[in-house]
């Protein structure tokens, strides 16, 4: 079964929800034909494919509903009909609504390969079949301009690429083996614009010859007015206006190709992440069917980016660094990663992650990540998940890459401090009282003054002040509270209330 919400964001760009239910999902297909009594069944997703006017999408709506279908797909200009709309609240069935310009056709493949990839589960490679038809548009894109071709997708990473790359430029056999545009060839196109005109028209691009490499066709890969990819052709010149045509119609199939082929990875990224949200939650049936091999860690990630976009972020440097299927899921408003606790640095483990964080940080991406004791059971990532938490607040700003035994001491007064945040008991009621009125220091000045004992001037040096100046602080203290700081319980209690009035987790 699969959210009708999860269907239609899968499918961002062709459809778009115009009545939502909380709750509902489909498992199957049903193009209606009305007259002849085929309006859906249970769970149904219903295409009103021949419906064309409002009376007739209104009774389709009104009619899947008794059936007990889940959801009823209508163009846009039908969806979005108010009585239309008013039948599915009524009703309680979902109303999606389809793009004006797209091809029902393409629409029912695309939706047929999401809902058996939803049936079939995240083990099994449907995209292995996709994935070959790239390769054979790309034989078949090649064929057409006498040159070897690569399909790539908008973030320039190799889908497909053609026989005979052995006729292209170094810059191409970079490409093929990294799997991706190399970044000074990114960076030259990007100089020339050709990205910019990518992403904003449909009209091919010719790259002349320069620095070494030989001049390319591009042709952008467009569905729905959205950039999806380009088919890049290596040539020796600017080829006929009738090949190049033949090559625009043939990025029509690519479209749908690369259609799929995000809405199949989107699936299987949403799934990844529910089941992982939940075991992070407390409730681990299930996972060691999908989790490597323990032990692991729950690290708490964290970064300068939006909350919305950070979880992108890791991804993405994640992949970069070949961690190909990386177990990340945000779960209430933070960003979480499950990682292997080995001895081994290999991709998915804390050591790893340490080691590709120093790297990131020292090309100016500002992430962090803090991990939880080792988890050896799925039963105890719940626990892991918190002690990363605790590691996070206590370290605020400071190390980048820590774990919550390197920082137990911290966490330990934090700990301790907690209950103490309320009120302040005792003669550092006094104090407080007195720098709130008199905008004096003299908590600060106490707590150095106690995490420095008999060092007067490394007491002095921490507050930044002269050691003359702490002594009469020091002075007025004593007469303003009255503390018997020879009283070694004293010390403690006081200290402890400091770290919590001042928001201290480090005492000294």
């Amino acid at each position: 079964m699969l959210p009708v919400t999860a269907l239609v964001q899968t499918l961002g760009g062709l459809l778009t929800s115009a009545v939502t239910v909380d709750g509902v999902a489909v498992d199957d297909l049903t193009i209606a034909e009305p007259a002849a009594g085929i309006v859906g069944q249970r769970d149904d997703l219903v295409l009103g494919v021949g419906i064309e006017t409002p009376e007739a999408a209104t009774a389709l709506v009104a009619a899947s509903a008794a059936e007990g279908a889940g959801g009823v797909v209508l163009r846009r200009g039908l969806a979005r009909r108010r009585m239309v709309r008013d039948q599915a609240r009524q009703d309680g069935i979902a109303l999606v609504e389809l793009a004006e310009h797209a091809s029902w056709a393409h629409v029912v493949w695309l939706l047929r390969g999401v809902i058996d990839r939803a049936a079939v589960g995240p083990g099994r490679r449907d995209d292995a079949p996709v994935q070959d038809d790239l390769f054979a548009l790309a034989d078949a894109a090649a064929a057409l301009v006498d040159a070897p071709v690569t399909i790539e997708d908008a973030q320039s990473r190799v889908l497909a690429y053609s026989s005979r790359q052995d006729l292209a430029d170094p810059a191409r056999v970079s490409t093929i083996v990294g799997r991706r545009v190399p970044d000074e060839v990114l960076a030259t196109m990007r100089a020339q614009g050709v990205f910019r005109r990518l992403a904003r028209s449909s009209d091919p691009v010719f790259v002349p010859a320069s620095g070494g490499t030989k001049p390319r066709l591009v042709i952008p890969v467009r569905a729905g007015g959205e950039w999806l990819g380009s088919i890049w052709a290596v040539v020796a010149e600017r080829p006929p206006a009738a090949v190049v045509s033949e090559l625009v119609q043939t990025s029509s199939v690519v479209a749908l190709h690369l259609l799929r082929l995000r809405a199949q990875a989107d699936l299987s990224r949403r799934v990844a992440v529910d089941r992982l949200r939940s075991v992070l939650s407390g409730n681990p049936a299930g996972a060691d069917d999908w989790l490597p091999p323990a032990p692991w860690r729950v690290v708490a990630l964290g970064g300068e980016a939006e909350p919305a976009r950070l979880l992108d972020l890791w991804e993405s440097v994640s992949r970069r660094h070949a961690w190909n299927q990386p177990l990340l899921a945000d779960l209430d408003g933070r960003g979480y990663a499950v990682v292997r606790d080995t001895e081994e640095s290999s991709p998915g483990s804390w050591r790893w992650l340490a080691r590709v964080l120093a790297e990131v940080r020292g090309e100016g991406l500002a992430l962090t990540a803090r991990a939880g004791r080792t988890a050896y059971a799925a039963g105890e990532l719940g626990r892991s998940r918190a002690e990363a938490q605790e590691a996070d607040r206590v370290l605020g700003d400071a190390e980048p890459v820590a774990t919550h035994e390197e920082v137990w001491a911290e966490i330990t007064i934090a700990r301790a401090v907690a209950p103490l945040r309320a009120d302040a008991l005792g003669p550092l009621a006094a104090l407080r009282e007195h720098d709130d009125q008199h905008g004096s220091d003299y908590q600060r000045t106490l707590a150095a003054w106690l995490d420095h004992p008999g060092a007067p001037a490394q007491a002095a040096r921490a507050i930044h002040v002269h050691p003359n100046t702490m002594r009469y602080r020091m002075s007025r203290i004593a007469d303003l509270a009255g503390l018997d700081l020879h009283d070694a319980t004293v010390r403690l209690a006081v200290r402890l209330q400091l770290a919590a009035t001042l928001g201290q987790a480090r005492l000294s």
